[in-house]
């Protein structure tokens, strides 16, 4: 049973505000999503009546807040399908999940047990064409820290992986994918298990950016099969400030530390230290407590939805925005043109108008897009377009929504002639 979006829309206060004196329309939840009053409150009450530090103190409060960042953890650890809450980080975003494994991978020189992720000469770091700059410099910078080839899949005409590619680029050189699983510049949907299962022919590991498809997407790291899956908290309708690494605990447990501080410790002495067991081992520090909490309720909030529900909506929604934007003469659709295999993300261009100028008449309209590069310059590149506007849909965006951008960017035409 799908859900009632105009009863989703009164849980998000944000919506019943005007911008430029009329309704605000907001497309850029790929962006960031909008948060529902029961994630604001959720932050807020922990700050307003339970707020200590975790694990650093046996007095009430400093019990409560520790038993609900945990509780937030086995939240995640469920949205999941993870098989132990220990598999479960928390970092500050999924920029730092990526850059703490590729840290850690360019740190296993030293750390006992860590030769497996060694990395160097010869050896090769795979990513995709599509990546966001968050899954792409880290690996480049690691590749040039130890030598190894840099190599990516590269995208076709229509947006989509070259799927021969797959198999010539993954070779018995490659000892890392790192990839995406659903675009955030392309709204394509990557094929996860295909991938995976080509990386394990040849011994490397998997690491997948799971930042655009939490919100939309069954996330199921069993059934996908890689070894480190990341996403971020305010994309998925949680506070920002807070995003999640999921690893095998067996590969987690020969990682080396990240940051180093209190709490990833095992035992400290002038001569030297040890480390405790993830997860506490990548979460140096005092964490972020409230955030963890109120993603905890996010995540909540989603699973009470129903994926499937959202999957449902969003599709409809993307297929009926596809064929409102292909009517409009110049318009040109950069990205699958389809709605197989795609998610409800769509970035376009206007032909003879600036990306950055079609925002901004849609904003004086109430609508809000984003233009430019996405944090995925390449795929521009690619594509031969200095950036696009691109709008992406949420639980709470409904058909007349899209029926405004339809009508707003055909206004941008005209009004550039």
């Amino acid at each position: 049973m799908s859900f009632d979006v105009e009863t989703v829309r009164k849980d998000f206060p944000i919506l019943s505000r005007e911008v430029h004196g009329v309704p605000l329309v907001y497309l850029d939840s790929a962006n960031s999503a909008q948060k529902p009053q029961v994630v604001i409150d959720a932050e807020a009450d922990l700050y307003a009546n339970h707020y200590a530090n975790t694990a650093r103190a046996v007095h009430t409060l400093g019990s409560e807040v520790t038993t609900a960042y945990e509780a937030a953890r086995d939240k995640v650890a469920g949205f999941l399908n993870a098989p132990s809450r220990d598999e479960v980080i928390f970092t500050r975003n999924i920029t730092e999940a990526l850059n703490l494994l590729a840290y850690s991978f360019g740190n296993a020189t030293w750390f006992p047990g860590a030769e497996k992720f060694r990395i160097g000469p010869g050896d090769e770091i795979v990513v995709t064409e599509m990546e966001h700059h968050s899954n792409l410099v880290p690996w480049q910078l690691l590749a040039q820290r130890t030598g190894a080839t840099f190599r990516w899949i590269p995208i076709d005409d229509e947006g989509r992986l070259v799927d021969s590619a797959i198999d010539e680029v993954i070779t018995e050189r490659t000892r890392l994918v790192s990839f995406v699983y659903q675009s955030n510049a392309l709204g394509t949907i990557n094929p996860v298990q295909r991938i995976v299962a080509r990386a394990n022919a040849v011994g490397a590991y998997t690491i997948v950016d799971a930042a655009q498809a939490a919100p939309h997407l069954p996330l199921d790291v069993q059934a996908l099969g890689a070894d480190f899956v990341a996403f971020t908290g305010h994309k998925l309708y949680g506070p920002s400030g807070v995003g999640v690494l999921w690893g095998r605990y067996e590969l987690l447990a020969d990682l080396p530390p990240f940051l180093g501080g209190g709490e990833m410790i095992e035992t400290v002495a002038m001569e030297g230290s040890t480390f405790a067991a993830p997860p506490s081992r990548f979460e140096a520090g005092t964490p972020m407590i409230a955030q963890a909490v109120a993603l905890g309720t996010a995540v909540d909030y989603v699973t009470n939805l129903g994926i499937t529900n959202i999957r449902e909506h969003e599709k409809a929604l993307t297929g009926y925005a596809l064929e409102g934007l292909r009517g409009i003469p110049g318009v040109r659709i950069v990205g699958p043109r389809d709605n197989v295999d795609r998610g409800a993300t769509i970035s376009f261009t206007l032909a003879g108008v600036h990306p950055h100028d079609v925002a901004q008449l849609l904003d004086e309209r109430g609508i809000a897009v984003r233009a430019g590069h996405h944090c995925a310059r390449p795929v521009c590149v690619r594509y031969g377009v200095p950036a696009t506007t691109r709008a992406s849909f949420g639980v709470y965006t409904t058909l007349d929504e899209v029926d405004q951008l339809v009508q707003g960017v055909e206004s941008v035409r005209r009004t550039f002639g």
